[in-house]
């Protein structure tokens, strides 16, 4: 079959353009294996490379926003199910839950040193809300017994982050305390930035019983749950 030559230079003209094969093929109705072979000795100027760059380019953009898209909705409805399992929670659940929360992140007494005051450390504020809410209604702690302490990096705006966590707290700026931290500051780290508001750290004043207590709960669930180390 003789190639039909105004087809065959109209797809020329389009692929010195920067045109694709995909766009070619809606203005040059043919087999993609004719326009393969009508194109193979066409080369393309720098301007139109390019452009074909940038259209495929812009297709990957479009492809990863759709799946990024949709895989916030599926996120947003696996987290919407997930609420809906949670009907209430009650003071036994809340003790149940900072005990556990105290057994993985906060001070527990050593062989070596018995008169560890309760003391709990993190950076994420609704962790440290959840344990204050968890001292004053479950340990039954007064607030003028709580000790706020701020860790943070020299080079960070301190000032900023003290402000954050007291607006957090809900206590005067001078009730927070803080200090810099003295390691090296390592150029691979994340928590760094305008979001950096560094490491809250509760305290009890006069609470070794009470962290002796909390040993106590921690142990008993591990009889309990038969997960005790001997």
């Amino acid at each position: 079959m003789v190639p039909k030559l105004k087809e065959k230079e109209r797809a020329i003209e389009l692929r010195k353009k920067g045109y694709s094969y995909s766009e070619i093929l809606k203005e040059v109705p043919v087999a993609k294996s004719t326009l393969s072979l009508w194109l193979r000795s066409v080369g393309l100027a720098k301007k139109q490379k390019q452009r074909v760059t940038e259209k495929r380019l812009t297709a990957l953009r479009r492809g990863w926003e759709a799946c990024q898209k949709k895989r916030i909705l599926i996120t947003q409805k696996i987290k919407k199910e997930a609420k809906e399992e949670i009907k209430k929670i009650d003071k036994k659940d809340l003790w149940m839950i900072g005990t556990a929360l105290y057994w993985a992140e906060g001070t527990k007494a050593k062989e070596y040193r018995r008169g560890e005051k309760v003391s709990f450390s993190n950076s994420d504020p609704n962790m440290i809300l959840l344990f204050i809410k968890w001292l004053k209604e479950i340990c039954l702690v007064s607030p003028s017994h709580l000790i706020y302490e701020l860790y943070i990096h020299k080079n960070a705006n301190w000032r900023e982050a003290q402000k954050y966590w007291a607006e957090i707290l809900s206590v005067p700026l001078n009730e927070i305390r803080i200090y810099f931290k003295k390691h090296k500051i390592l150029a691979k780290r994340k928590n760094m930035g305008k979001k950096y508001y560094g490491v809250m750290r509760i305290k009890v004043r006069r609470s070794t019983n009470l962290n002796r207590k909390i040993t106590g709960w921690i142990e008993k669930i591990c009889e309990i749950l038969y997960c005790g180390v001997v």
